[in-house]
């Protein structure tokens, strides 16, 4: 025992310590509260600068010829879409986060909707006013390294497409680390989907019908859902009759794998995630990190998935989006789509406008065809 606190003593970095700091003055009465988002801006500082070099060759390599967007775009894309794409190819060119409170004030239906009990779980609700109902239902997981996880500024390209199309789409924040541990924050998302499940008919929406997509670590998190609906250590204070399936997942830019060790970049990635997100060492704790593991939870009954990712991502690289397609795809049952956008970085939905609206359009696509099966099923069904 001894001589393992001396060990860990010695392993200590300032950034332990800085963070340990934020969590115990996170924690304080009445004031803590507001301390919380200087804890997660520390851990965000962190997790940056780990990965500052690689973005900034990779911003590099990506502006130094033509954008492939569009020329790109029937490789992977359906027919439809890319005629769609197509024709928005000489809109906005604004960069989207740029145009993200415009977009929000438009379509905003209610904010602020509590999904729990804790003063971090809220919720928008995205919507037209004049909706017919039962509408399909998209519950977006925001992103922020598990650190940040905030429903303002991110997807709102995606969001205000769908919307446009007759979606009912929430959007959500949930509780992060270092103050809050894992898993927590899926905890947060199944009782967001549960809320969906129990509560999307009062705002217009289907609750037989709920898709799910997130980036980034929203992605890690809107996957890892789709995988485990009904698992006993995700489901935090949830009841054990809530609903926590969804229909559909979209994966953009995330990460889907938390046990790889195999390279500098993924030792680095699961030290961030040991001492800011879980706060458990890896090797004495494999369980942890194989079940928060999208990769490692794959089965043949995986709802139908759509990835979509950045040939350029230096954050996640693309390498993993193809592996988690691949092995994905070699058991499910269902439909699993993966799309890589040329040249495209990490974010690239908030800087990049023909990025931003290539991920809507083939994210739209993806989920009106799978809801337009589940309705043919629901009414043969009926029949």
């Amino acid at each position: 025992m001894v001589l393992d606190t001396a060990r860990r003593l010695i392993e200590l970095r300032p950034t332990d310590v800085v963070l340990a700091s934020t969590r115990v003055y996170s924690s304080l009465p009445v004031v803590g509260k507001h301390l919380e988002p200087f804890a997660g801006l520390t851990a965000m500082a962190m997790y940056g600068g780990h990965y500052a070099p690689a973005a900034i060759r990779a911003a590099y390599s990506r502006h130094s010829g033509v954008s492939a967007v569009v020329a790109g775009a029937a490789e992977t894309m359906t027919p439809d879409a890319a005629a769609e794409l197509a024709v928005k190819a000489g809109g906005n060119r604004m960069p989207p986060f740029v145009r993200a409170r415009a977009q929000r004030k438009r379509c905003l239906y209610r904010s602020s909707i509590q999904y729990g009990d804790h003063p971090s779980q809220l919720l928008d609700v995205w919507r037209k006013p004049n909706l017919p109902p039962n509408a399909p239902v998209l519950l977006f997981v925001p992103g922020g390294a598990w650190v940040q996880g905030t429903r303002v500024l991110q997807g709102h390209t995606l969001l205000s497409h769908l919307v446009k199309r007759g979606w009912v789409c929430l959007t959500m924040d949930y509780r992060v680390s270092p103050v809050h541990r894992w898993p927590r924050h899926i905890g947060d998302v199944n009782a967001a989907i549960a809320w969906a499940r129990a509560h999307a008919h009062e705002y217009g929406g289907d609750s037989d019908f709920v898709a799910i997509a997130g980036c980034s670590a929203g992605g890690h998190l809107a996957a890892l859902a789709g995988l485990t609906p009904g698992d006993p250590a995700f489901r935090g204070e949830l009841s054990d009759d809530a609903d926590t399936t969804v229909d559909a997942v979209v994966g953009i830019y995330g990460r889907y794998d938390w046990e790889d060790r195999s390279t500098s970049t993924r030792r680095s990635f699961q030290s961030f995630l040991e001492r800011v997100v879980v706060g458990r060492r890896q090797a004495r704790h494999p369980e942890i990190f194989r079940a928060a593991s999208p990769m490692a939870r794959i089965h043949e009954d995986a709802p139908p998935f759509f990835l979509i990712h950045g040939e350029h991502d230096a954050i996640i690289p693309v390498g993993e989006a193809r592996d988690f397609h691949a092995a994905l795809q070699a058991v499910s049952r269902n439909p699993v789509v993966y799309s890589e956008v040329p040249r495209a970085g990490h974010a690239f939905d908030l800087v990049d406008s023909s990025h931003a609206r290539r991920c809507a359009v083939e994210v739209g696509h993806f989920l009106n065809g799978v809801r337009d099966a589940h309705v043919g099923r629901r009414t043969a069904a009926a029949v």
